[in-house]
């Protein structure tokens, strides 16, 4: 998810917290339904946060009306909708029908890579009213270069006068919640391990397919049970995720079936299947055609080197390529890169330059065998494709036409390989927030033809 501001803009332009929120940006049956809500704490308006009982899982909650989510999402559209290739937000046509319960639910899992077993958190939010069975979608989200804009984190709502930022929450979980929650669904998020209240200092796993994806299934099966406490039960499940949480969405997927688990349908919006090519393409090192009907595309935005930073260090902490940071990077970058994958903050020397994803690698790093940790490193990003895979439950795959991280041509080879459940949906002008936000509000006129991700999960 793409930060707000570009580390390449003059120096002199931008302020230190300029320079951070840059990097930052870039959810029962009768009586036993109203027992429920009683025993989290949760009155007729914005609900106080509470501690609860550790059997359901859930140990803070939060009620915001339809009302709220409909004024926060009006806030925050015009920051995803850039190029602006939707109308503004209309809560008259796409406003939230039902109050939502926020519930942040807590568990343990572990580590494949490691052995370790960790706490994790994520987010159940269901409709104030429903009983019984509803659809429950998995949402998958996006990178975060912070440690805490997490979706469980939704719960500081509880404050009616707390007002969400892009450079402190997770505003794509808003929209998940406000899109689905508030029209009747479930929605059940993981925040991964390395983010979140539960992260007690612990590296992040950035596009570590072992561990993403086991907490993404504990974390669903965890919000399964604190469904069961408040007396509801998915009647189908739908999973969706967008860029690295598009990747997690196909590995969770995937893991899914091989446990014969039925989907009812899945959409991965700007999705990042093969993480070689996507590698070789921040690099420089691979390029693409241009997307029929147009003349030009955007350059690769300059943040791409920090996502890679945070990748390597993931590697390096995961699978034990103890020093994958230094054979991986430039001397002249190597202290920056450490830096930032200790803490996360932009205070780079506003003297020394910054690198792009072109300049951040060793020479040859594609070419011939820097290092035995390079050769590893990208040995374990072929192993975690999720390309090719032939999907028996319909797949969407979202894709922009002017999405500056991820060219329309990394998502064939998912399409290509997943057979007649897999299709493909192009969207004209749309940059990376923009596709996200388009599979969310968008229309025929938008989508070319098709119809978005609430309208199709409410047929599947």
């Amino acid at each position: 998810m793409p930060p707000q501001n570009d580390p390449s803009a003059p120096a002199q332009a931008q302020s230190s917290a300029e320079r951070i929120d840059r990097a930052r940006r870039a959810l029962v049956f009768g009586a036993a339904l109203s027992a429920g809500v009683a025993g989290a704490g949760l009155g007729p308006a914005n609900a106080a946060v509470r501690r609860s009982s550790a059997r359901s899982g859930i140990d803070r909650s939060a009620r915001v009306s339809a009302a709220r989510l409909d004024a926060e999402v009006a806030k925050a559209f015009p920051l995803f909708n850039v190029p602006a290739i939707l109308p503004p937000f209309d809560a008259a046509s796409a406003g939230a029908r039902f109050d939502v319960d926020l519930h942040r639910i807590v568990t343990t899992t572990r580590v494949p890579e490691t052995g370790a077993r960790v706490q994790v958190s994520g987010l159940l939010a269901v409709p104030v009213g429903k009983i019984g069975e509803l659809p429950l979608v998995s949402w998958q989200h996006g990178t975060i270069l912070s440690f805490d804009q997490v979706p469980s984190n939704l719960i500081r709502l509880a404050d009616p006068d707390y007002a969400l930022t892009d450079a402190a929450d997770s505003l794509e979980t808003l929209f998940n919640v406000q899109r689905f929650a508030g029209q009747g669904y479930a929605v059940i998020a993981a925040d991964y391990v390395g983010k979140g209240p539960f992260r007690d200092g612990r590296d992040e796993a950035y596009v570590v397919k072992g561990v993403s994806v086991q907490t993404c299934l504990d974390i669903l099966q965890a919000g399964k049970a604190a469904m069961t406490s408040l007396g509801l039960a998915p009647s189908k499940l739908l999973l969706n995720g967008w860029s690295q949480g598009a990747l997690n969405t196909q590995w969770l997927h995937q893991a899914l079936r091989r446990r014969s688990t039925p989907i009812a349908a899945t959409a991965a919006a700007s999705p990042f299947n093969d993480l070689n090519e996507a590698w070789s393409y921040w690099a420089g090192a691979q390029s693409f055609a241009l997307p029929a009907g147009t003349t030009s595309y955007p350059a690769l935005p300059s943040w791409i080197s920090l996502c890679m930073i945070v990748a390597l260090g993931s590697y390096e902490r995961y699978y034990g390529l103890n020093g994958l940071l230094d054979s991986a990077i430039r001397p002249d970058f190597r202290e920056l890169a450490r830096k930032y994958w200790s803490d996360y903050k932009t205070d780079f020397d506003p003297a020394k330059p910054f690198p792009t994803g072109a300049e951040l690698l060793v020479p040859g790093f594609f070419e011939r065998a820097t290092d035995d940790r390079n050769s590893a490193f990208l040995r374990h990003l072929a192993a975690n494709r999720a390309s090719y895979w032939r999907y028996d439950s319909p797949i969407r795959f979202h894709y922009g036409l002017a999405d500056e991280a991820l060219h329309p041509a990394m998502v064939y080879r998912a399409l290509s390989a997943g057979g007649h459940a897999a299709t493909g949906i192009p969207t004209a002008g749309a940059s990376h927030r923009a596709t996200f936000l388009a599979s969310l509000y968008g229309d025929a006129a938008s989508l070319g033809g098709a119809e978005n991700v609430l309208s199709w999960f409410g047929k599947s």
